[in-house]
């Protein structure tokens, strides 16, 4: 399972840099697959429970429209978010009176819409985050110390890890991995914004990247923790299989959830 999970970060990794370097469509392109292919499996999750039946295909599409509403804003001064949650609860609710059962109306539409928020609208502050300015800095600096976050966290849980977390939750998270995970994403952080500053710099004081590192590894295992619920909740084990070594695209990309929103706030708060 580890020679997969290297394997496969080894692959993936380079191609979100790549996304990331050059920009837009293809930074775009790759939010629109990740929100859309994790979209899919947290409804999957939910149908395979018996918990709910969602609408699965306007759930995709109220998804990526959510995730892509940063794209009016920043293209045409039109900020589309209003229009398409307005939309997508209407239309939503008007299917459902049609179509669902009377029994399973109501919880239809909450899964329906809240895997649509979940994914799509949290996963849109990286969009947000892109377009500010020294953007691509920003994503990189996120995205390298969840990274290191999650890495620290795996490996010194894995050798040293032996007080439970919340076990309740994640069996195999410990106090010992969510402390690594700290330190390696405080680590990742320092480490990456140096390399940043060579070419350019992020208006950021030393004291405020170790805050950021310490705020980025705290919400990227809250966001780990929250997956995690999701799937005890649904009695699912993986969110899907198809990133070998880390289950599912929700799996893998669930600790960034949070950590978008979190540093695009703290970016427009001080820079």
């Amino acid at each position: 399972m580890l020679k997969q999970r290297v394997i496969t970060a080894a692959i993936g990794v380079p191609v979100i840099i790549s996304a990331v370097w050059f920009g837009d469509p293809w930074f775009s392109l790759l939010i629109a697959a990740v929100v859309l292919l994790s979209t899919l499996e947290f409804y999957r999750m939910v149908a395979n429970s018996g918990e709910g039946q969602p609408l699965t295909y306007f759930g995709l599409l109220f998804a990526l429209a959510l995730a892509l509403s940063p794209l009016g804003l920043h293209y045409k001064n039109t900020d589309i978010l209003p229009l398409a949650m307005a939309l997508g609860i209407v239309i939503s609710l008007i299917w459902l009176l049609c179509r669902s059962p009377r029994e399973m109306a109501f919880r239809n539409w909450a899964w329906t819409i809240g895997g649509a928020l979940y994914v799509g609208w949290m996963l849109s502050y990286w969009l947000n985050l892109r377009f500010l300015d020294e953007g691509w800095g920003w994503v990189y600096l996120t995205l390298l110390t969840t990274f290191a976050n999650d890495t620290g966290a795996f490996f010194i849980g894995r050798k040293w890890g032996a007080h439970k977390l919340a076990s309740s939750i994640s069996p195999r998270k410990t106090w010992e991995g969510a402390i690594g995970g700290l330190l390696s994403g405080i680590a990742g952080a320092l480490i990456v914004f140096s390399v940043l500053n060579l070419f350019s710099p992020l208006p950021l004081s030393y004291w405020q990247l170790i805050l950021l590192g310490l705020l980025v590894s705290l919400f990227a295992q809250l966001g780990d923790l929250v997956e995690s619920l999701l799937k005890r909740n649904l009695g699912a084990g993986e969110s899907g299989k198809l990133l070998p070594g880390h289950g599912g695209i929700l799996d893998r990309f669930d600790s960034l959830i949070f950590t978008g929103v979190v540093v695009y706030y703290y970016a427009i708060c001080v820079a």
